[in-house]
């Protein structure tokens, strides 16, 4: 659901910027319990603005484009609302000490200019290497909706004819075929697994990634959802029958609508997908989030009370300007919080950055989504999946949604697991937190690969 610096889905951030100091390479370090993610901010100036594209060395990740940069009465104020993330800093003495923000997390961030790099290197064990023992088929699939072109990679078991087929949706954000984050290749690893053992999937570069087309407007939810449902319909086309859909975080979220549109999906598997309002999925985020990264229980309370009173200022809106109105909204709230937990001189850059994001047409849909409305519709076998450490999608929660609205629809063939000890990504982990995704070797648990192939064919 959301990540931080992500090639897929992963942080990719919106820079502003104007100084005639700001010029050059400004590198920090995210840090939460003792661990750290190191960014790299290349900032040139063309005429009167600004060019910057962001390094992520521990990911790998090098030169990625970013698209503004403003640096205004010393602040520097980073947007990148289409990823759910903000950062804004104030420039003094030679460094730019600000706020990273991300879904529920806020961290300090303080950047400093032509900061020596060190090397990183990952080991990460799972990975498939060649050669492969199964079949590949490099594709691509034209959406009749919006025109654009799905590029991917069916990956089929050797010498077996008959066996199931399941698209694979990713997370929050733009990522590509394998789901690729902090070098970790989640759906490359699965893909793998399931092809070894007589499972066949079709993996694909989200649109605007790897070599999949752009759209030129600003895609929700269900325009993804389109995409994935001309998956099914082209796998269909190549003599497909046995088609099933497996999504991860946001990915788990569109199955239930894909299926609910297109009766040729024939099961569902949900890794970390919500099961219940976004809404209410969001503040449990927000809170777990926040304490996980550090902050103060009182600040987290108020960060969870204020963001409440922000989505009910939007789902009540009648007005013509929301973004405008909602930012003087916040300010407002902004300047109730006690002394020390927001910078004055940085209040308002900090309050346009958060606006800006969650009024983007893709938050707007993705906060008034309520999965209920699906997921109480499907007949087919329903695999829910989930990690006890899961702060981004709470566990116990959105488990219970499903099971809830499954034995509504009267779905006798479903199964609910909540992993012990398992993060978002499937990683054994020792608190869940953000930081440890790239800290930790193993791509996903051994026993998540065991369960959902044997779950799928024993269909």
């Amino acid at each position: 659901m959301v990540k931080i610096i992500t090639t897929t889905a992963l942080v990719l951030l919106s820079f502003f910027g104007y100084s005639q100091d700001i010029d050059g390479s400004w590198s920090g370090e995210l840090e939460v319990q003792g661990m750290k993610l190191p960014l790299v901010f290349n900032i040139k100036k063309e005429g009167t603005q600004f060019k910057t594209t962001l390094d992520s060395p521990k990911q790998g990740a090098k030169d990625i484009p970013v698209k503004t940069t403003t640096f205004e009465n010393n602040i520097l104020a980073i947007d990148a609302s289409d990823l759910g993330i903000s950062y804004t800093g104030n420039y003094t003495n030679g460094k730019i000490e600000g706020k990273f923000k991300q879904g529920g997390m806020e961290l300090p961030l303080v950047l400093e200019q032509n900061k020596a790099q060190k090397d990183y290197t990952f080991n990460r064990p799972q990975t498939p290497k060649e050669p492969f023992d199964y079949n590949m088929e490099e594709v691509t699939i034209l959406n009749p909706i919006d025109k654009n072109t799905l590029a991917g990679t069916i990956t089929t078991p050797k010498d077996k004819k008959n066996f199931p087929i399941l698209v694979m949706i990713t997370g929050s954000g733009g990522q590509n075929r394998d789901e690729e984050l902090f070098n970790h290749k989640p759906f490359a690893v699965i893909a793998d697994d399931f092809a070894k053992k007589g499972i066949a999937t079709l993996r694909l570069d989200d649109r605007g990634v790897g070599k999949s087309s752009k759209v030129d407007k600003k895609s929700t939810t269900a325009d993804f959802a389109t995409d994935i449902n001309t998956a099914v319909d082209f796998l269909v086309a190549k003599g497909y029958t046995n088609i099933g859909l497996i999504g991860h975080s946001e990915g788990g979220m569109i199955a239930p609508m894909v299926a609910t549109m297109n009766k040729n999906v024939k099961f569902i598997i949900s890794m970390a997908g919500p099961g219940i309002k976004i809404q209410d999925l969001m503040y449990k985020q927000i809170e777990q989030g926040g304490l996980l990264a550090g902050e103060k229980p009182e600040k987290v309370k108020l960060d969870v009370a204020t963001t409440k009173k922000l989505y009910a200022f939007i789902e009540s809106y009648k007005g013509a300007e929301l973004a405008k109105d909602l930012e003087t909204f916040y300010i407002n709230e902004l300047k109730k919080y006690p002394t020390g937990f927001i910078k004055p001189e940085s209040l308002e850059v900090e309050a346009k950055a958060e606006i800006k994001q969650i009024t983007h047409p893709w938050f707007l849909y993705f906060l008034k989504f309520d999965p209920a409305l699906y997921i109480s519709k499907l007949k087919i076998p329903v695999l829910a999946i989930n990690g006890s450490k899961d702060f981004q999608v709470d566990a116990i929660s959105n488990l219970e949604g499903f099971k809830k609205e499954l034995t509504k629809a009267g779905n006798k063939h479903f199964e609910i697991v909540n992993f012990e000890g398992l993060n978002h990504l499937f990683q054994e982990c020792t608190t869940g937190a953000f930081s440890e995704y790239v800290e930790i070797e193993q791509t996903i648990a051994p026993k998540v690969l065991e369960k959902m192939s044997d779950w799928v064919l024993k269909l």
